[in-house]
């Protein structure tokens, strides 16, 4: 385990004894952390299959309903209890919903509640010193500048986890999508609500379960959604979801009169690699090449997957002159790849790989997508006889 983590946990560890040590608590605080508590016990515990199947499905920074009740105990909790409070929770979820889960082992949720502990301390010091919640305009303001403290102090401590884990650059890798940092904005929405209830209509706060355990199988019917467009083996695209976005690019772009861009890629004689190595490091090498691609091309580019060691990718926007560059570039990454792989005599570094690239562009190569496909692959195919590892574009084709 790097250092770093150790550093993480320790400073975590060390705040969070002087906060409970400096804190001088009164009944209502004891109350409001007990309602806090059992709200998350029993949300959690309501959707602990819906939980469990989101940690299966998910391979980015994993966004949870934590963030509704810690959020609510930073704001009307001490510190101390608010990070009691936090530690519970997720020593509750390790041992009711994560625990035995392969990809969720013990050292990290002890160093993601680390990041909840951090981020509940950063944010408490922005409403610390009200009486309650933070009232008027001014203390509303201080509730989103508190809440925005809270996301990026926990979004960056994950994804330092992330980097040292994986060395992912890229900000989906390290920050989640889009909708995943909208469902935090979402929970810490409902974490000031649940605050506002205890302190205002604490009968009501239990009603707060219904939209919390909506959400959350909603986000799981979401990621479901896209499960069954990802190629398992590779993580990009798979072939059909692919062609669908494909076809709704090409359809955008005709109507704004615009460029774009596809790419064919296959592997040169990767047929050796699982001749010499085995077929499950063939597949080792395939999901690396497929990362490499889609690390080599724009974020707003959609890598696919067509079958075997074929790849395809959709540049809208792209010129020629745009789309040949970008083709290079990913030749060049794929023959500086070296991954290690297991084999039947021990661990080997697979290298050597080379990739060719046939690449055709809207509307001059086709109007259609399947005519670019065909001219795309026209000039892949020509890339293969003309002595493999190569670009070939549509006007040498």
């Amino acid at each position: 385990m790097p250092a770093v983590f150790l550093v993480v946990e320790g400073l975590a560890a060390a705040a969070a004894v002087i906060a409970l040590l400096r804190s001088n608590y009164e009944t209502t605080e004891f109350v409001r952390f007990g309602s806090l508590l059992g709200l998350a016990v029993l949300q959690a515990e309501l959707s602990r299959s819906v939980e469990r199947l989101r940690r299966t499905l998910c391979d980015r920074p994993h966004i949870n309903m934590t963030s509704v009740w810690t959020f609510a105990g930073v704001l009307v909790l001490p510190s101390g209890l608010a990070l009691a409070l936090g530690l519970l929770i997720y020593l509750h979820l390790w041992l009711r919903v994560w625990r035995g889960m392969s990809h969720r082992p013990a050292y990290r949720v002890v160093y993601c509640a680390a990041a909840i502990v951090i981020s509940c301390l950063a944010a408490g010091a922005i409403v610390s010193g009200w009486n309650g919640l933070p009232a008027g305009f001014a203390g509303s303001l201080k509730i989103v500048e508190a809440a925005a403290v809270f996301t990026v102090a926990n979004a960056f401590i994950v994804a330092l986890s992330v980097y040292l884990h994986t060395g992912a650059r890229s900000l989906r890798s390290l920050f989640g999508t889009g909708d995943d940092n909208l469902l935090e904005v979402t929970t810490l929405v409902l974490g000031t609500s649940t605050a506002l209830g205890i302190v205002h209509a604490p009968a009501l706060v239990p009603f707060v379960l219904l939209p919390v355990l909506v959400l959350h199988r909603s986000v799981l019917v979401r990621q479901l959604e896209i499960a069954a467009s990802i190629d398992r083996k590779t993580g990009v695209l798979n072939a059909h979801a692919w062609h669908a976005l494909s076809e709704r690019e090409l359809s955008s772009a005709a109507r704004a009169k615009r460029k774009l861009g596809v790419l064919m890629l296959d592997l040169d004689h990767f047929k050796q690699v699982n001749d010499v190595y085995g077929h499950l490091a063939g597949d080792v090498v395939l999901k690396v090449v497929a990362k490499t691609i889609s690390e080599h091309v724009r974020d707003y580019d959609s890598v696919g997957r067509f079958g075997g060691e074929e790849f395809v990718v959709l540049l809208p926007g792209a010129t020629e002159s745009e789309v040949l560059p970008v083709a290079e570039r990913v030749r060049r990454a794929v023959m500086a790849i070296e991954v290690e792989v297991a084999t039947a005599s021990g661990p080997r570094v697979v290298r050597g790989l080379s990739v060719s690239i046939g690449v055709a562009v809207y509307p001059s190569g086709g109007t259609v997508l399947e005519r670019l496909l065909h001219v795309a692959d026209s000039a892949l195919y020509q890339a293969k006889n003309s002595g493999r590892n190569r670009v070939v574009s549509l006007a040498a084709a």
